[in-house]
């Protein structure tokens, strides 16, 4: 339904305002989103960490800076009726960004590959709490990889580039979830 209201949205747009622009990011991180911090958050005192569809589904995460430069360049330029998808420069699996995340945290958690019967009974459950770490629409939507689908321009295709590398950028605020916090010894990692 989620992602059915944003297409209904983004249609009615386009029919209604000829010279609109939409930006379709896929996930957008920095310091206080609600992306790299929940899952912080999590890997820094759960056990183990689901992995939903085998941890397959791809990402091509932008940090919120490449966001605003997105936005900033659009309206410089004055762009007008296109809708662009934004994207960051690396593409990666929801199991390659728990990893880099566990890296940056200094954390080793065991990763389970949950069956689909049990995620979508725990995001049941999950959906009735005030504040749902997974809920059965964003179940389904882990279905789909969130990367360039080949439809629209990229930021890239109109020549605004997103260089901001993903475990570089959490690397300089993960320091809350490592034990220790901010005085914790761990020197910044290189993440492969």
């Amino acid at each position: 339904m989620y992602a059915k209201s944003k297409i209904d949205g983004e249609n009615a747009v386009k029919k209604n305002f000829h010279k609109s622009i939409i930006l379709k990011p896929s996930i957008i991180y920095s310091v206080d989103d609600n992306f790299t911090t929940n899952f912080m958050k999590l890997l820094s005192i759960l056990p183990f960490m689901p992995l939903y569809y085998e941890g397959k589904t791809k990402f091509t995460p932008i940090h919120v800076k490449d966001i605003v430069e997105v936005i900033f360049e659009v309206i410089k330029e004055n762009i007008t009726g296109k809708t662009i998808e934004c994207v960051g420069p690396e593409e990666l699996t929801f199991k390659e960004i728990i990893l880099k995340i566990l890296l940056s945290i200094d954390k080793k958690r065991i990763l389970i590959p949950f069956p689909l019967f049990i995620a979508k009974i725990t995001a049941k459950i999950f959906e009735k709490m005030p504040k749902p770490l997974l809920t059965s629409d964003q179940l389904n939507l882990l279905k789909y990889d969130n990367i360039v689908s080949g439809k629209y321009n990229t930021n890239f295709d109109i020549g605004i580039k997103a260089n901001r590398i993903f475990h570089e950028e959490i690397e300089k605020y993960s320091f809350n979830w490592r034990t220790g916090g901010q005085f914790s010894q761990k020197k910044p990692s290189s993440a492969k």
